[in-house]
């Protein structure tokens, strides 16, 4: 198949059309090695896309292959040192890179648990001025880890690019470093593992993970918020790696200062290095993230389609990808090219039509009150009785879930409060919903009658 370029392509073609959203642009890149025992084995040089593929594509490119081809084969993707092995030829030019990439999946902890989206490196992402400081910290981590800044603690709203910058460091520091010890994880990981290792009685374990590495980088760090013994084994933690000269690096919602119930001597150390928050896009960053996602996709996207998007959603940049995904897929179902027209059609002349099916937060307090027969007073009060307290916390969850209000507006609408009382809402909530079904039971009964009201 190697010598048969046209079938490859072939493949290539039927992915696009079955799976338009997964492509992208470096697939191009694969190399197919050959047939061989029912096998189809594929080259792909980069650590990070290889481990990718074979974790999240696996099934897509088997279906697309036995397509094309018409027969019962299987898939299997490769690096640079398995596919030179294989082969039993000698390292050669490739040598140096096939141990970079050996090192990269044994030393960087490449399990299940540790997945990197190709997509997140620092050549996709825009920079703009509400996120500059950010990305040069985090360029800069990636570089020197805990020279230039240690900890490295970058927040932002949701789907603005903190995960983005994690995983653009990991794979910086590897490809500058085959040697270094990384791990990537997320705040809720964490305190799963440790809770299992509490019970098990295998802590040594659990710390050998998260401390004897070179880098941590912690996602949504704010969730350690009320979880007082995770705090404290996260405390110890910090300070091993942090005193022996390990770089540190976390994301959150907020910024140190404003998680609430957090332990004031982990907030002084969060403070103690780099903080850098990311702001919303504005327009003209919109329009290069907007570009440079399409461009990831192999889409060439009109000027006046990318403006058009920009103007239309202004939330975040998930929200950006997910319009260019929907374009994608009309745009494969219809025959037709990606215009203006079609733009229209996915993200609507009509979006502000959806904007206003969004529910309100009077919409929210309206359903809340109704639901627990309260008073809307007594709901806005300063009262701490569990029969308000409760009915106001689930309002700010569902504001928080629902409408697209920051944390201070929402917190201003209950009584003037502030964003740090939305934020221990949002998270007593959660807890809650997990420990009394009951809870859990009345907030989905609340969100399914909201979801109803402005259907």
């Amino acid at each position: 198949m190697g010598a048969e370029p046209h079938v490859w392509n072939a493949v290539l073609a039927h992915l696009r059309r079955a799976h338009p959203g997964m492509c992208r642009r470096w697939f191009d890149d694969i190399e197919p090695l050959g047939l061989a025992g029912g096998t189809l084995r594929l080259l792909v040089r980069e650590p990070v896309q290889l481990r990718y593929l074979q974790q999240r594509c696996q099934k897509e490119f088997t279906e697309a292959v036995q397509g094309v081809l018409n027969l019962l084969v299987a898939v299997r993707f490769v690096g640079d040192g398995e596919a030179e092995s294989s082969n039993d030829r000698a390292m050669n030019g490739h040598g140096s890179r096939a141990v970079a990439n050996q090192a990269f999946q044994a030393v960087a902890g490449f399990d299940d648990d540790m997945l990197l989206s190709p997509d997140n490196s620092f050549e996709n992402f825009v920079v703009g001025p509400e996120n500059r400081l950010a990305q040069a910290g985090a360029v800069a981590v990636a570089g020197k880890p805990a020279w230039a800044y240690n900890p490295f603690f970058v927040h932002s709203g949701v789907g603005l690019g903190k995960t983005h910058l994690l995983q653009a460091i990991c794979q910086a520091a590897v490809r500058k470093n085959a040697d270094i010890r990384i791990y990537y994880t997320s705040c809720n990981d964490f305190m799963t593992r440790f809770h299992d290792a509490v019970q098990v009685g295998q802590m040594n374990s659990f710390r050998h993970r998260y401390r004897d590495v070179d880098m941590l980088l912690i996602d949504d760090i704010h969730d350690l918020s009320r979880h007082d013994r995770s705090q404290e084994e996260f405390f110890h933690t910090f300070n091993t790696l942090t005193q022996g000269g390990r770089q540190v690096v976390l994301s959150s919602d907020a910024a140190p200062n404003e998680i609430p119930d957090l332990e004031e001597r982990l907030t002084s150390r969060f403070n103690c290095g780099l903080v850098a928050g990311i702001d919303k896009p504005c327009y003209e960053t919109r329009v290069a993230i907007i570009k440079s996602k399409a461009a990831l996709r192999n889409i060439d996207l009109p000027n006046d389609v990318a403006s058009y998007i920009a103007a239309k959603i202004d939330t975040n940049i998930r929200e950006l990808e997910g319009a260019i995904t929907k374009m994608q897929g009309l745009a494969a179902v219809n025959g037709t090219p990606l215009t203006l027209d079609l733009a229209k059609q996915a993200i609507g002349d009509n979006s502000m039509t959806s904007v206003a099916k969004l529910p309100t937060i009077q919409d929210i307090v309206d359903t809340v009150t109704g639901y627990y027969s309260l008073r809307l007073s007594d709901l806005l009060s300063k009262r701490r009785h569990k029969s308000v307290a409760l009915p106001r916390q689930i309002c700010m969850w569902l504001a928080r879930r629902h409408t697209r209000y920051s944390l201070q507006e929402i917190g201003g609408y209950f009584g003037g409060r502030d964003h740090t009382t939305v934020m221990h809402a949002v998270s007593a909530v959660k807890i809650k919903r997990e420990k009394d079904p009951s809870i859990d039971h009345d907030v989905n009964a609340l969100e399914q009658r909201l979801l109803s009201r402005c259907g």
